[in-house]
């Protein structure tokens, strides 16, 4: 770093990873750029090579009222820089500063509305997909999946609440309570409409609820509150190829006291992370969910039904069942059909269902 310096800049330190320069004013992106590639190289301690690389934030001076505010714009930046890839930089702007104001309110009103849980939640609500077997179309359980409906903003995208929630860690308290509601909800229909068992209920476990060191005695201390037949695949929890991936001969362990509770294990979004068989045959897996990138391509793309091909094999094989997401297509069953794919869930069947709406369906359904 202090090659790069040069006599319109001066260079200083600020903790262990990180070092700050002051350039002037319009020294531009382009004079920004060359720390980068001056410190990635090769190190080689101890005949192992490391290799170094630097993740750029650049704050403008403009509009900045101290220095402690020119360093945390430029901290957000540079955190912006690592999540477009590294070996990159970015400038802090106006928009930017927006979006950093929004997060933070958003994670103040994600937390004061988990402040009660998991007792009540009432802006939260579950909203229930439909799973059903391929070759009659019979709904055989749901998918559990949250939605939160803000005081001010209505209806919050899952796609802005979840990660953030997985990054602060308050989608601990949150997956508890989705976890007890769905069991509950499960109870009264299975107790409702007994014409229709048997019922599952599906719930996504993240990573961070995956890694909890009391994950067992929750699902234990759920299953014995609300009494669903745990031994009769009443539920399945999903968990994503990345939590297993974390620490595999811990995931494993844990994983087999979960179906000695009479779980049913499902690795969800299957083939868009880390599994291959020489993973996958170690755990004691009932299902694989295909993910619906997969699934939207069979219409148009021979080698997206290919590795549908290959994933629904590979279950049968290391005898797992398969569900398909996102099945949207007449065409897209047929060959989810022809391929022996076991289950299926989709806007085909049937969008997220306010429990309501569940009922009608399966009061409709004859005896």
């Amino acid at each position: 770093m202090p090659r790069c310096r040069r006599y319109d800049r001066s260079l200083g330190r600020r903790r262990i990873r990180d070092s700050a320069a002051r350039c002037r004013p319009h020294a531009g992106d382009a004079r920004c750029q060359q720390p980068a590639p001056a410190v990635a190289i090769a190190i080689s301690p101890a005949r192992s090579e490391v290799f170094t690389a630097a993740s750029i934030g650049i704050s403008l001076r403009d509009g900045v009222s101290s220095p402690e505010e020119l360093l945390r714009n430029a901290d957000t930046a540079m955190y912006q820089a690592k999540a477009r890839g590294r070996d990159r930089h970015a400038v802090f702007d106006q928009a930017m500063r927006d979006r950093v104001v929004a997060l933070l309110q958003l994670e103040t009103d994600l937390r004061r509305a988990l402040s009660r849980a998991p007792i009540q939640l009432p802006e939260f609500q579950l909203r229930y997909q439909p799973i059903v077997a391929l070759e009659t179309r019979r709904i055989i359980g749901f998918e559990a999946l949250v939605r939160w409906q803000h005081p001010d903003r209505g209806w919050i995208d899952p796609a802005e609440f979840i990660p953030l929630a997985e990054d602060t860690g308050l989608i601990v308290p949150l997956g508890q309570w989705i976890l007890q509601e769905a069991c509950e909800q499960l109870r009264s229909w299975q107790a409702q409409f007994s014409h229709c068992l048997p019922l599952s209920m599906s719930v996504n476990l993240s990573t961070k609820q995956f890694t909890q060191t009391n994950l067992m005695e929750q699902v234990h201390q759920i299953l014995q509150q609300t009494q669903i037949r745990g031994l009769t695949i009443d539920l399945k929890l999903e968990i994503t190829e990345s939590a297993i991936m974390e620490n595999p001969d811990k995931a494993r362990a844990l994983l087999q006291q979960l179906k000695e509770l009479g779980v049913k294990l499902l690795i969800d979004d299957f083939g868009t992370g880390y599994s291959s068989l020489s993973y996958l045959h170690r755990f004691p897996f009932d299902m694989v969910k295909i993910d619906q990138s997969f699934v939207s391509g069979m219409d148009s793309r021979n080698d997206q039904s290919e590795i549908v091909r290959a994933i629904v094999s590979l279950a049968h094989t290391l005898d797992m069942k398969v569900i398909a997401e996102g099945v949207e297509t007449v065409a897209q069953l047929t060959q989810l059909q022809a391929l022996g794919a076991e289950y299926g869930q989709g806007y085909l069947f049937a969008q997220p269902l306010s429990a309501e709406a569940v009922e009608a369906m399966l009061g409709s359904i004859a005896p």
